[in-house]
C-alpha cells in the first residue's frame, strides 16, 4: 500500500478479469453482485481484441457499460491483446521486443478508439516477460503482477520497492486445483496485509462453491475500503 499517496487503513482491491463480448453479461452480473456486497470500486480487465475482433465494433453495449462504470468510479485495465495462450503460458511468452510492442500498442489503440482508454495493464495469467516490462514502462504508469502492483519508473513517487499485495483467486486448472481454491482463498484473506487483492473471473459465476467462498471473504472484509488499482498506484 502506498501510504504517501493517501491510501490509508485497510483496503480491498477487486479485479474482474476477462471482460470481452462473450463474457460481458456474466461480468455485468458479477459487478452488480459486488456492489450488493459494498464493493463500490473495481478494476475491470478488458480484452481489446479477442479473436482479433475489436471490442468497439462487436459490443457497443459493453463499451457503454464500461464508460458508465468508469464514471461511477471503476478503473479500466488493458488485459493483453487477444488473451491467447493458456493459464500456464501467457500471451506474450515467446514474443520478441518488436512483437510485444506491436501487440500492446495495438490493444491500447483498439480500446482508445472505442472510447475506453485503459488506466493500466494486467497481463493474462500474470505472465510477464522482460520485453513486456520494457514496453509497459513506455505506455502505462502502472501494471499489476501476481504479488504486487508496479509503477513505471517515470511515474510520480515511483522510487522504492512496490509493497507486497498478492492477488487471490479461484485458480484455473483441473478439478483438484478448483477443489483446493476456496480454502486457500479464505486463508489468503486472513493474512495481515494492509491490502487484500481479489481476482474474479466470469467462470466463477457458474461455480457455486467459488461464489460462496468469495462471499464469505467479502463478508469478512467489510471493514476494508474498496479501491481500484489506479488508486493503489497513486498515479
Amino acid at each position: 500500500m502506498y501510504a504517501t499517496d493517501g491510501i490509508n487503513g485497510r483496503t480491498i482491491a477487486v479485479a474482474l478479469h476477462g471482460i470481452e463480448p462473450a463474457t460481458f453479461e456474466r461480468c455485468a452480473v458479477i459487478r452488480d453482485w459486488l456492489a450488493d456486497h459494498g464493493i463500490d470500486r473495481v478494476t475491470l480487465l478488458v480484452i481489446p481484441a479477442r479473436d482479433l475482433h475489436p471490442v468497439g465494433e462487436r459490443a457497443p453495449a459493453m463499451v457503454a457499460w464500461l464508460s458508465e462504470r468508469r464514471r461511477a468510479g471503476d478503473a479500466i485495465a488493458q488485459h493483453g491483446f487477444q488473451h491467447s495462450g493458456s493459464w500456464r503460458r501467457g500471451e506474450f511468452s515467446g514474443l520478441d521486443g518488436a512483437e510485444t510492442r506491436r501487440a500492446v500498442h495495438a490493444g491500447w489503440r483498439v480500446l482508445k478508439l472505442a472510447g475506453i482508454e485503459p488506466d493500466g495493464f494486467v497481463a493474462p495469467a500474470y505472465a510477464y516477460t522482460s520485453a513486456l516490462h520494457r514496453t509497459l514502462a513506455e505506455r502505462f504508469s502502472w501494471w499489476a503482477g501476481l504479488l504486487r502492483l508496479h509503477r513505471a519508473p517515470s511515474a510520480p513517487g515511483a522510487s522504492g520497492r512496490d509493497p507486497l499485495a498478492p492477488a487471490w483467486s479461484m485458480a484455473a486448472g483441473g478439478p483438484i486445483t478448483r477443489l483446493l481454491s476456496p480454502p486457500l482463498l479464505r486463508a489468503g484473506a486472513m493474512l495481515p496485509l494492509s491490502t487484500l487483492r481479489l481476482d474474479l473471473h466470469p467462470a466463477d459465476l457458474a461455480r457455486p462453491r467459488h461464489m460462496m467462498a468469495l462471499e464469505r471473504v467479502l463478508q469478512g472484509s467489510r471493514s476494508r475500503r474498496a479501491v481500484t488499482y489506479q488508486e493503489l498506484a497513486g498515479v
